[in-house]
């Protein structure tokens, strides 16, 4: 299973019960935590997200609205006991920010931190259930995107096929891993011809704070769900590109280039009261939209 909590969808002001950005990605029984605004841990007691599954923070950008929740959690980590190390991903910067104000605060945490700066594009995660990696976005300040890919399952016996061709059960987990079988005669058995390949591995892909930007397409290519900011809607373009922000046609764009199963969208300007607008502008390009509501979990496919 792969899913995305969302705990806040708003841009840098907190309004309309609507708060800063902040995800949490679910793999199996591991969390990872995307962005941490302000009130994220408050946000996470409201909506039951156990923040000792967290094992990875990612954070985008030194922008407020997606990291000043980031130190009350790590306090609130140490403070419940926490031995587990925690890992966390972000702009070289952050690296000084969280010494800094854990030094005047006189706190030692309870369990070991690991600091990665994010840089170049690349890999950040790659395990056997998992691969995570950044992208550079277009922002004010720098800025990245991460995606998140499962890897896929191993290839499945098909129990009827392996013994009409003489394969003992002892074989079959050779076979889940790809290997061919060969008989006593020499005859081989070709793997294809007894499994039965996995489903490709699930797939999201987080854009965060980013002008329009279309070589997005290309990174997250085929994404089962892609989530990327719309802080306006199209007829403040001319503003959003100012601010290097991006509006709801401009994301839809970006999901139809890039083949998306489903868009996400967030980041949503505390000018606007209600969000149906978003999605009723954005599905006129990519009609799989939907507009991310806080404390829902989207699985995906």
């Amino acid at each position: 299973m792969l899913a995305v909590t969302i705990l806040g969808n708003n841009s840098a002001l907190p309004m309309f019960d609507r708060h800063p950005t902040a995800q949490v990605v679910t793999t199996g029984d591991r969390l990872f935590l995307v962005d941490c605004g302000e009130g994220t841990q408050i946000q996470m007691n409201r909506y039951k997200i156990r923040r000792s599954k967290i094992g990875h923070v990612f954070i985008s950008h030194l922008h407020g609205d997606h990291y000043y929740g980031l130190i009350g959690l790590l306090n609130s980590m140490s403070l419940t006991g926490r031995e587990d190390a925690l890992h966390i991903f972000g702009p070289p910067p952050l690296k000084e920010i969280i010494d800094l104000q854990l030094l005047h605060a006189d706190t030692s945490l309870a369990f070991d931190l690991h600091f990665h700066p994010l840089g170049e594009n690349g890999t950040l995660v790659d395990d056997e259930r998992i691969s995570i990696s950044s992208f550079q976005v277009t922002h004010r300040i720098p800025c990245w995107g991460f995606l998140f890919r499962e890897k896929r399952n191993p290839r499945r016996v098909d129990p009827d096929r392996a013994a009409a061709a003489g394969i003992p059960p002892s074989f079959f987990g050779k076979l889940k891993k790809g290997s061919d079988f060969q008989k006593d005669d020499g005859e081989i058995i070709p793997n294809e011809s007894v499994t039965i390949p996995a489903p490709p591995g699930r797939s999201y892909a987080y854009c965060a704070d980013t002008r329009f930007q279309p070589d997005i397409a290309e990174t997250a290519k085929q994404v089962g769900l892609l989530y990327h900011e719309a802080t306006y809607l199209d007829d403040q373009r001319g503003k959003a590109h100012v601010r290097y922000h991006s509006t709801a046609r401009q994301a839809a764009t970006i999901a139809a280039e890039a083949n998306a199963g489903r868009l996400l969208l967030g980041h949503f300007s505390s000018k606007y009261e209600t969000l149906d607008a978003f999605r009723e502008e954005a599905v006129q390009v990519f009609p799989n939209t939907e507009v991310c509501r806080e404390g829902v979990t989207y699985l995906i496919p």
